[in-house]
């Protein structure tokens, strides 16, 4: 198989604030992926169109998490950073990945069946073929590497699955173009480390949500200091004390999320965290990581402010950075169309 060279690729949609959960499960990773690899870090607005949004909501919600992006420490000047519907070519390698894809394929995607539940026939043709964009995303630039949770790693593997159909389908005029045994890689994933899963404050056993209706489950990345505590302080608990060690943890779903933040915030282990309050009681243990939430986040709500104050900057930042990711991704496709027999200019 040919060789690329490394490249990672990751975004998020712009619909709802960014919170901690996105905070601690991506955004600690990519600005850490800065130092290592070559990044391309994405705001994906077309796929927050699957389902219907408020223009005027859209584009806030496109500079919101642009800021957050920034904020969190993602350096537009080392990584391209931009957002996805200024690059038409996604669009472009999205519709022949259609023709790839096999109706099968998108028909076993377990987030389609979550997020369509019993009215499968009224959502749209988008949230059915959206992981078919998700796969152009990525590989419209030859992504190598792309850094996911567990709830997206099936998408992924859809992603491998049309790269290599598209690689065998397409093998001889390739190979007669010149481009070597296989066009587009098998990219692979990259597992997120510790506190990737960071769950409700208001029920252990589900994953922190910006759709959950109750704002009290979640820390968002534009909440105040006091605003932070308050959250932290009225987050469930049960009546027992912190355990002394991680075992301790188990079955206590409440608990074992709050120590998870505590330890992924101040950059420790779950052991260091109850080695220091195991045996007390969880209101000592919350004011002391409503103090930690606050010192990490308060710098970013902080830096986020100061960006959407200039949305003309932000605007700016955005257009730079999809200049670059076009200057990469347009080669990419007149190639893919040189592949299919299309005439092109």
């Amino acid at each position: 198989m040919a060789t690329f060279k490394p490249l990672v690729f990751s975004g998020m949609q712009p619909s709802g604030d960014l919170h901690l959960g996105n905070y601690l499960g991506a955004l600690v990773n990519w600005v850490r992926m800065q130092e290592t690899h070559d990044c391309i870090y994405c705001v994906v607005d077309m796929h927050a169109i699957t389902v219907w949004q408020d223009p005027a909501a859209l584009k806030k919600a496109i500079r919101e998490v642009t800021a957050a992006y920034i904020a969190a420490g993602i350096d537009p000047k080392r990584s391209i950073l931009f957002n996805q519907s200024q690059v038409h070519e996604h669009a472009e390698l999205a519709w022949v990945f259609n023709c790839v894809a096999r109706m099968g394929w998108m028909s076993r995607m377990t987030q389609f069946k979550e997020k369509a539940g019993k009215d499968r026939e009224n959502v749209s043709l988008g949230l059915f073929a959206y992981p078919s964009l998700m796969a152009a995303d990525i590989l419209v630039y030859r992504a190598t590497h792309v850094p996911v949770g567990e709830d997206q790693k099936q998408h992924l593997e859809l992603t491998r699955d049309i790269a290599i159909k598209f690689n065998n389908d397409f093998g001889p005029r390739i190979a007669e173009l010149g481009l070597g045994d296989g066009f587009f890689p098998v990219t692979e994933p990259v597992i997120m480390g510790p506190a990737t899963r960071v769950m409700s404050l208001r029920d252990g056993t589900k994953k922190m949500s910006k759709s959950d209706p109750s704002d009290y489950s979640r820390i968002n990345l534009t909440d105040d200091a006091d605003t932070i505590s308050q959250k932290i302080r009225k987050a469930r608990t049960d009546p027992e004390p912190l355990p002394s060690e991680e075992k301790g943890l188990e079955g206590r779903a409440e608990a074992d999320n709050l120590v998870g933040i505590f330890a992924a915030l101040s950059n420790r282990s779950k052991a260091d965290v109850l080695a220091e309050f195991g045996g007390g009681q969880f209101s000592g243990f919350k004011a002391a990581l409503a103090d930690v939430a606050v010192a990490k986040l308060a710098p970013i709500t902080g830096e986020m402010q100061r960006l959407l104050a200039d949305p003309a900057e932000i605007d700016r930042i955005l257009a730079e950075g999809s200049a670059r990711a076009r200057a990469i991704a347009a080669p990419v496709m007149a190639s893919v169309k040189d592949i299919l027999g299309f005439v092109r200019s």
